[in-house]
């Protein structure tokens, strides 16, 4: 819970604040005076009588009644300061620097969590402990540095480590780019990541609010709280980019199917975020261009303009854009001719415009105002640095004045940060944020064009629900057998190829009977079928049946032998996974043996929606082979879609299922049907 006396309070005490700004105390209660906090300002300090000129208290219980409350104390110390603050002194917001608690020992979780009580009982926001603080436009409440710019129009930024908070902010200050809200979430005892985004979301007013907020997410405790007010707070016109760090596979886990081998629980965080409209990133530096860019109005389209004085570094943002699906289209006819009319012989306005190291503020106008007017394009990039022959401030005060006036977005690539770092301070001290490179500017705009929008509607098909749950509810834990498998499956509504299954040579003959020449065979028992010579097609006489029967009921840990009709279509996959608290990922791609060899997967978290499944098919590299190619029949997409959709369906029935392989499908034009399916279960 994120209360007014957190985000602006009108008192504060730094309890274990000093004079030496050495020490957290110390330097939290300078940077709170340094930054001219305006409330009622006290310190608790047993050995001072004040503290850089305020007045310290030798005990906590002597101060007056206070709001807010920044802690930088031994960990033992504090839960009995905590019980002062919240029940003595009227405090509703307190921050713990101090470390020592959960990451520590036992002993310190112990007192972490009956802090979190005490804070809980009294309606008090708690941030920490073990962190940097918290920082807003009224006060600058961290022991850390540098401390940004804070502007109610800045971006927000929430952090569960706070040396990344540290190195965030620094990279983005040399950007320009300013802050409205820093939270360093620590040990989150009460507050994390998801509750500040909650906070965010009911308090957001657009046009006042953080237009960007920044993550960097160590852990994701309740991820559905995340997408819920993710999702809502890019619906009500925010953005965010986030890390979620910790995305490797250390080592290969032990996995029972192709499902298992492929999902991870990166995967599901990957999911989530698109699911949510989160936009990604893997770095610090791709974190803060992305975030740099986003504060720029958003482009309505692909198309974009390349404007620079040097042809090397338009060439490379040229190679990344147009390499990633960003249109550069080419400017020509009267418009363009009238453009090169008023630039330097020797330039050029094909796009790139290149208009030469000798260019002038006036020409930039003039090409920015075509780009405007005349040329179709959704974003305009400008490259100008500095030779170190003249000036730029020129030609950095024009772009003020055009980014500011602009329909659309100019994103101002200055690469010169030593000759023109004092024309860079004046840009950005105007209100400008600026890129020095243009690759890593170039790789920002990729994932803001390409970023699909969030997904609202997850409602699934219809499935016999009371059937599934009654196959589920007296399962134990393990594979189900093969008409359990059957009988989800038809309650589910996901179409399967007829059945028999035959311990017997006699039930083998009367098996064919049933399903009909020509037939396929299957072992029962080993996972990988086709590695232990467990598949034999094309069975169409009683001869060939009984033969086949007889080898493969010999395969080790063989119980029985599958036979179905013989299907003819593409081979594809459909599978789930559960993720612990993500839930199931669903994943689909081309089947049989091309699942693991070519891991040409894509996945959605359940519940999928009608988008998602669409989109899982279309991101496949494999698509073309199911549209059909060179005269092959292709897959029903719409089919495929509605039983990946049926199986996400079947997974919110039945969350106690743990891996599912439908694997293969037969696709073709008139229908999808599985022909192979293993369900395991772990309550």
């Amino acid at each position: 819970m994120i209360n007014r006396q957190l985000i602006s309070p009108k008192s504060i005490v730094v309890v274990g604040g000093s004079d030496d700004t050495l020490k957290p105390g110390g330097n939290t209660l300078k940077n709170l005076l340094d930054t001219h906090y305006s409330g009622d300002l006290f310190v608790v300090n047993p050995k001072a009588d004040s503290a850089q000129g305020v007045k310290s208290y030798r005990n906590i219980g002597d101060i007056p009644e206070v709001e807010c409350a920044i802690l930088a104390i031994p960990a033992k110390m504090c839960l009995e300061a905590v019980e002062t603050l919240c029940y003595k002194k009227s405090c509703k917001a307190i921050i713990i620097l101090s470390a020592g608690f959960h990451e520590d020992s036992p002993e310190g979780a112990e007192i972490e969590k009956k802090i979190a009580q005490v804070c809980n009982e009294t309606g008090t926001s708690l941030i920490g402990p073990n962190c940097i603080g918290v920082m807003t436009p009224d006060y600058a409440g961290v022991f850390t540095h540098p401390i940004p710019r804070l502007t109610p129009q800045g971006a927000a930024l929430i952090s569960g480590s706070g040396a990344t908070i540290v190195f965030i902010l620094e990279a983005a200050m040399q950007l320009g780019l300013t802050f409205s809200q820093v939270f360093s979430v620590g040990n989150c005892a009460q507050i994390g990541v998801e509750e500040a985004l909650e906070y965010m979301d009911e308090s957001y007013e657009p046009g006042k609010s953080s237009p960007v907020i920044m993550l960097y997410i160590e852990n994701i405790s309740d991820p559905w709280k995340l997408y819920r007010h993710a999702s809502s707070l890019i619906r009500k016109g925010a953005k965010i980019a986030a890390i979620k760090s910790g995305y490797s596979e250390a080592g290969s886990r032990a996995a029972s199917s192709h499902t298992g081998a492929m999902a991870s629980p990166d995967k599901a965080v990957d999911a989530l975020f698109r699911k949510a409209g989160i936009i990604r990133c893997y770095s610090r530096g791709e974190l803060v261009n992305v975030a740099s860019a986003l504060m720029y109005p958003a482009p309505k389209g692909n198309r974009f303009a390349i404007v620079t004085h040097a042809g090397g570094p338009a060439v490379m943002q040229t190679d990344i854009l147009s390499g990633n699906g960003i249109e550069i289209p080419t400017f020509s006819g009267p418009k363009a001719d009238e453009l090169l009319s008023k630039l330097y012989p020797g330039s050029s306005v094909a796009n790139p415009i290149d208009f030469l190291a000798t260019g002038t503020a006036a020409q930039l106008g003039h090409i920015l105002d075509a780009c405007e007017n005349d040329f179709d394009v959704d974003g305009i990039t400008v490259i100008f640095g500095n030779p170190g022959l003249t000036t730029t401030f020129d030609v950095y005060d024009l772009l003020t004045e055009k980014i500011k006036s602009s329909k659309k977005p100019i994103y101002p690539v200055l690469p010169s940060i030593v000759n023109s770092a004092e024309e860079i301070r004046k840009f950005q001290g105007d209100g400008g944020i600026s890129f020095p490179d243009e690759v890593a500017l170039g790789g920002a705009i990729v994932k803001i064009v390409n970023q699909p929008a969030a997904i609202e509607d997850s409602t699934l098909p219809q499935v016999d629900i009371q059937t599934i749950r009654g196959v589920i509810d007296s399962a134990s834990n393990g594979y189900l057998e093969p008409e359990k498998v059957q009988i989800l499956l038809d309650a589910a509504g996901i179409p399967r190829a007829k059945e028999v299954v035959a311990a017997t040579e006699e039930e083998a003959l009367q098996g064919a009977r049933t399903v009909g020449y020509p037939l396929v065979m299957k072992v029962i028992g080993p996972i990988h079928k086709s590695d232990v010579g467990g598949v034999a097609l094309n069975i169409s006489d009683d001869e060939t049946l009984l033969a086949e029967f007889r080898r493969m009921i010999q395969i080790p840990q063989t119980t029985a032998i599958l036979m179905q009709p013989m299907l003819s279509g593409t081979q594809i996959f459909i599978g789930a996974k559960r993720e612990g608290v993500f839930g199931h990922l669903v994943l689909c791609g081309l089947g049989g043996i091309f699942v693991e060899t070519l891991k040409d997967i894509s996945y959605s978290l359940a519940p999928v929606s009608q988008i998602e499944a669409d989109e899982m098919i279309r991101g496949l590299r494999s698509y073309k082979m199911l549209e059909g190619t060179r005269g092959q029949e292709g897959v029903n997409i719409t089919m495929f879609a509605e039983a990946i959709r049926r199986v996400s369906a079947l997974c919110d029935a039945a969350p106690e299922i743990f891996e599912m392989d439908l694997n293969p499908l037969l696709g073709n034009s008139r229908e999808v049907v599985a022909v192979d399916a293993r369900i395991r279960i772990e309550k």
